[in-house]
């Protein structure tokens, strides 16, 4: 046995520190980083199983080209997922703000309505959203919009021809309603705890200059939570994109469980250079508006 006393207490707690993190190190490399060079290699490869082995030849990208000219499920589904993660997305951070602006006043209950918006947080297997979403059919909450009173309205003010879109845009949130309340747990707790660090004396100095609510909120409350509002701006893009519901996922499913490995593979890179790609560019951006 090693003798502690031999050991300095700063060479101590080092390696207590690196026991701690031992398991988690074991895993990340077995689990993730040896399955993602195979992906990667994978993606480059005609990959076949021959007498109980694993047999990859290299042949350039052949497989990405494959599956961006030739299946076409696989762009139809990445097109999809890219539109609706842009409308999505902003669309959950408006409801998360609102939702956060609310919870974080004084009523009644408070505390309970808080809990029912983490709920999802803690309930967060796609079986859960499944069996919730598929219970309950949101076909007659979506149908008030299916008239064109909308298109009606607009037409009345002197807007024609933007009803019908408009029309669809709404009923597209509609029909999502259970997943951008699901999807919003987290956003809903950053935008809360970024309201709550919003000083008492800035407010009552506002009040005090005479500043109306609406300029509270885009003079001191937005650039007190910019920073929040670009994390979960970045969380929304990534989250969405990587929802093991979205029918890209699915599809890279498909192909793996018909040992089609190199397609899978070509499939899910693309997919990740993507979601890299947006990501970054959500950065550059916002702190471009930032400066």
């Amino acid at each position: 046995m090693i003798n502690k006393r031999k050991i300095k207490y700063s060479v101590r707690k080092s390696l207590y520190g690196y026991g701690f993190i031992l398991l988690w190190f074991s895993g990340t490399v077995i689990f993730f980083l040896i399955p993602l060079v195979k992906s990667l290699i994978y993606s480059f490869s005609e990959v076949s199983i021959d007498s109980g082995k694993t047999v990859v030849k290299y042949i350039g990208f052949e497989k990405y080209m494959k599956v961006l000219t030739e299946d076409e499920k696989y762009t139809e589904y990445l097109t999809d997922m890219i539109i609706e993660t842009l409308w999505k997305t902003p669309v959950i951070i408006i409801f998360s703000l609102f939702t956060a602006m609310i919870l974080n006043q004084k009523f009644k209950g408070r505390t309970f309505a808080r809990a029912v918006f983490f709920l999802p947080v803690i309930i967060v297997t796609g079986t859960a959203y499944r069996i919730i979403s598929g219970n309950n059919d949101v076909s007659d909450f979506s149908t008030v919009f299916t008239t064109d009173f909308t298109g009606d309205f607009l037409e009345f003010m002197g807007f024609y021809g933007a009803g019908d879109k408009i029309n669809d845009f709404v009923s597209a949130i509609a029909d999502n309603i259970y997943g951008i309340v699901w999807n919003s747990g987290i956003q809903i707790l950053l935008f809360l705890s970024a309201l709550q660090n919003i000083p008492a004396s800035v407010r009552e100095a506002s009040l005090i200059d005479g500043a109306t609510t609406w300029e509270f909120f885009w003079k001191i409350t937005v650039p007190y939570i910019k920073p929040f509002i670009v994390a979960n701006i970045v969380f929304t893009i990534i989250d969405t994109f990587t929802n093991p519901l979205n029918k890209v996922m699915e599809r890279v499913s498909v192909m793996r469980n018909q040992w089609a490995f190199g397609e899978a593979s070509a499939m899910a890179w693309i997919y990740f250079i993507i979601i890299m790609s947006v990501t970054a560019l959500t950065v550059i951006l916002s702190n471009k508006r930032s400066d």
